[in-house]
């Protein structure tokens, strides 16, 4: 439980913002986001208070109790956050990507390099497990980017199965969320749904989120307070083989049409940039930029500590 001024909690309403606007891009985690910014650990234990305990209170409406029970002053903003981000980002992000998608993928790819050795301060003794750990997690990250989308029934049943894997990616720094609604081939019906508000097809997706929410970050908890290093360790391997998924440069190999006829990259490969000027040493300048910007979020919150 955290208690503090209303800077404190705009700064968490903020850190969650930066989590939803990398949950809407395809390769990138609002894990990632939760680690680079230092409350991944809190956001895990946070959201594992709303146990049975939190729902019976609710039912019997004692809500005074209920929220008292668990972490709101950190998960109420941060969870806004969260959704502003979503809400309001969607198209942008969406039309940033068609429009630029070498300069997004260039910011980020920087940015998750970067927080990979920042994130490895975490890490409190280093083994030679430690370091198997972080093999797994990459070699495990880096073929799962290599899969190929499919094409999916719209169904409820696997609506809701689609936000339960999804949210569970999501909560894993490295695996997004949103590119397993691409592999599942749920993405662009996701944000079709969302920009449409279609109310329905959310609230399947909302429930198998929450459920696997709810669900997975009981088995993350229990890890990280028996493993915590073996754990990070592995999350970090997870973000370092999620950098095949976001090297900006590729080339598309096979398309497929998805069940609304729209065409998706099915395998892609990634190459080196063609030429070593315009839109390229602007992609590399981005690339520093997200690579500096860990660097000045790490510095900011330990001047902060």
């Amino acid at each position: 439980m955290i208690s503090g001024s209303l800077t404190t909690y705009i700064a968490l309403a903020l850190k969650g913002f930066c989590m939803g606007a990398a949950n809407v891009i395809p390769g990138v985690s609002g894990g990632t986001m939760a680690l680079i910014l230092g409350i991944y650990e809190e956001l895990i234990n946070a959201i594992r208070s709303l146990n049975l305990r939190f729902l019976k209170l609710i039912a019997f409406a004692k809500l005074r109790d209920a929220f008292a029970s668990i972490s709101w002053p950190f998960l109420l903003p941060v969870a806004l956050g969260i959704l502003a981000a979503t809400v309001t980002l969607a198209r942008v992000l969406g039309w940033l990507l068609d429009t630029y998608s070498v300069i997004v993928w260039s910011f980020f790819f920087g940015l998750i390099l970067s927080s990979v050795f920042s994130v490895g301060k975490v890490v409190k003794q280093w083994q030679t497990v430690t370091f198997i750990a972080i093999g797994v997690g990459a070699i495990c990250a880096y073929f799962l980017f290599g899969l190929v989308p499919v094409s999916t029934p719209d169904a409820s049943w696997f609506l809701f199965i689609s936000g339960f894997l999804a949210i569970c990616a999501m909560i894993l720094p490295g695996i997004s969320g949103a590119y397993i609604l691409v592999l599942l081939g749920k993405y662009r019906y996701a944000l079709e749904a969302l920009n449409s508000t279609d109310v329905e097809a959310l609230f399947i997706l909302g429930v198998g989120a929450l459920v696997g929410l709810l669900s997975f970050v009981r088995l993350l908890g229990w890890l990280l307070r028996r493993y915590h290093d073996l754990t990070m360790a592995l999350l970090i391997g997870l973000m370092l083989g999620s950098l095949r998924r976001v090297w900006p440069w590729k080339e598309t190999v096979t398309s497929l049409t998805d069940s609304h006829g729209t065409e998706l990259p099915a395998l892609q490969v990634n190459v080196l940039p063609p030429r070593f000027e315009g839109e390229v040493v602007v992609a590399l300048l981005f690339m520093v930029l997200g690579f500096v910007a860990v660097i000045i979020m790490n510095y900011w919150e330990s001047r902060k500590g």
